[in-house]
């Protein structure tokens, strides 16, 4: 067992917590993942346990230690990334159920679309915070979640005693410390990081929301990414076995951490024409610079949540991996391409698109749980078109082709959206699920136009969380962490054989959504 110092980057996704043990210039010694469980109790309603998260946590992190080969004591310091999914804890600490089980479901996740109407009447204040969220609250966001629990759930709200993101509850559960990052508290919660903001209370007051900040034990105070939050308790070091001497540092949303992963280096190499492009279950689209800009149906301005000295915009798909696993589940002829499903169609499709569009007439508006940017409409459906009688395995091949186009187009309408409020966007650094997809990463270049980078980091999110574990010794400053460590890269550019193709096909994607994308 290696007694070097190592640090730790813990990353809870919506299906799995990972774990990855880092050398301290960067490299990953070893990854761990546990599946987390998911229970839909009712239609858009998605919740998740904490129990079972932090259960996942400390199965992966002892896995990983011991496949790295590192003794306990050698991990000197941790951060995380996450989902901006909802827990709830009652007033002794303990998981506030929202669902009966073995194990409370009390988390509610990203993805729940439960509070669709309180969103929609959160925007319907035209209150200071929107001008922070492309001028459209999210039913993805906390402050709508918590409404529909105050209005549906009365005595469950009043037994509140605390709520937080996903990534903050991780260091409260480790540290004790209720300290919230600025990453969660800007991009989720309404908080305005800028001296002088804070809490909007005429807000609060206007959706009846002014006792939130004290039930959910939220201050007036955020820190930022990388700094020191505390050390671990001697109850969370036995369950991760680790040692109270492991500091926690303060961590980010998932897709922040992607975005540190593979853009940390560059930013300050020409930050407007960056664009981190996270793809996974859903894909966030992040980009920074030191000037604030208002971008409609794209979320932010966010002062320091990927970094001191930027602030940072945020679009997103809801469902993009998501999208293609549910087409393969409902076409019956996805069970004859073998276990590696996506993978098969891959070379399928790029051996096809040799010869032009494989499916000129078939064309999938992808948004099946609404459009997150750039229109910032819940309630947009999806559409599939085009179809012939075809057999059925040919018909998945060009529903799946269809909708990987699309999937990319949609990361297009958002540069657009960008480019047209301060950006020059014209490189994308992809990392994700997506990323290790041949078909993707040549469809995001084709499809955009723009050059992909691609990180030869094996786990960028992971990297990320572990730049911020770093940043504890070097006083949260998380982007000179980032630009020292950060690995190699590829570089992708667009084929201009394939410009008539996308132009036509983005033309037709864009006559799905009746003009509201020009």
């Amino acid at each position: 067992m290696s007694h070097q110092e190592h640090v730790l980057g813990i990353d809870i996704g919506t299906g799995s917590a990972r774990a990855g043990i880092f050398t301290l210039d960067g490299v990953m010694l070893a990854e761990a993942k546990t599946p987390i469980a998911m229970h839909r109790p009712a239609e858009h309603h998605v919740e998740q346990s904490s129990t079972d998260i932090w259960n996942a946590v400390c199965s992966a992190t002892q896995r990983a230690r011991e496949a790295a080969g590192v003794a306990p004591d050698a991990i000197t310091s941790m951060s995380v990334s996450a989902t901006c999914s909802l827990v709830l804890l009652d007033q002794q600490d303990k998981p506030l159920e929202l669902s009966p089980g073995d194990e409370a479901w009390n988390i509610i996740v990203w993805m729940d679309h439960r509070a669709t109407a309180e969103a929609a009447e959160c925007t319907a204040t035209n209150a200071a915070p929107l001008a922070n969220l492309g001028g459209v609250m999210s039913p993805e966001m906390q402050m709508p979640k918590l409404m529909w629990l105050k209005r549906h759930r009365p005595e469950l709200y009043n037994q509140i005693g605390y709520a937080g993101d996903l990534g903050d509850w991780l260091g409260f559960k480790c540290t004790g410390s209720i300290e919230r990052s600025v990453c969660m508290l800007a991009c989720k919660w309404t908080f305005d990081p800028r001296p002088g903001y804070g809490w909007d209370h005429d807000f609060l007051d206007q959706i009846g929301m002014q006792d939130v900040l004290e039930r959910a034990r939220l201050s007036d105070q955020v820190r930022p990414v990388g700094v020191r939050l505390g050390q671990l308790t001697a109850a969370a070091a036995a369950d991760l076995g680790l040692t109270t001497d492991c500091t926690f540092a303060v961590g980010m949303i998932d897709a922040y951490a992607g975005a540190l992963g593979t853009l940390g280096r560059s930013l300050t190499d020409a930050p407007e024409k960056r664009l981190a492009v996270i793809g996974g279950t859903s894909t966030c689209h992040i980009s920074a610079q030191p000037e604030r800009r208002e971008v409609p149906g794209v979320w932010g301005p966010y002062p320091g949540a990927l970094c001191n000295g930027f602030v940072a915009n945020e679009g997103g798909q809801s469902i993009t991996g998501a999208l293609l696993d549910h087409l393969v589940a409902m076409f019956a002829a996805g069970s004859e391409f073998g276990d590696d499903v996506h993978g098969m169609l891959s070379d399928v499709l790029l051996e096809r698109l040799k010869n032009g569009d494989p499916a000129p007439h078939t064309h999938v508006c992808p948004d099946f749980i609404g459009n997150r940017s750039p229109l910032a409409d819940p309630e947009i459906r999806g559409a599939i078109t085009g179809l012939t009688l075809d057999t059925p395995r040919e018909s998945f091949i060009k529903v799946y082709w269809a909708a990987a186009t699309a999937l990319v187009y949609g990361t297009r309408a958002i540069i657009e959206r960008l480019n047209a409020h301060g950006y020059a966007i014209d490189t994308l650094h992809l990392s994700g699920g997506h990323g290790r997809s041949a078909l993707l990463r040549k469809l995001y270049a084709d499809g955009t136009g723009c050059r992909v980078i691609l990180s030869d980091a094996p786990e960028p999110v992971l990297l990320g969380a572990a730049v911020a574990a770093m940043a504890a010794n070097a006083n949260g400053d998380v982007l000179s962490v980032a630009s020292e460590l950060s690995p190699g890269e590829q570089v992708l550019a667009p084929d201009p054989a394939t410009y008539e193709l996308h132009s036509a096909r983005y033309a037709a994607f864009k006559q799905l959504y009746a003009g509201r994308l020009d």
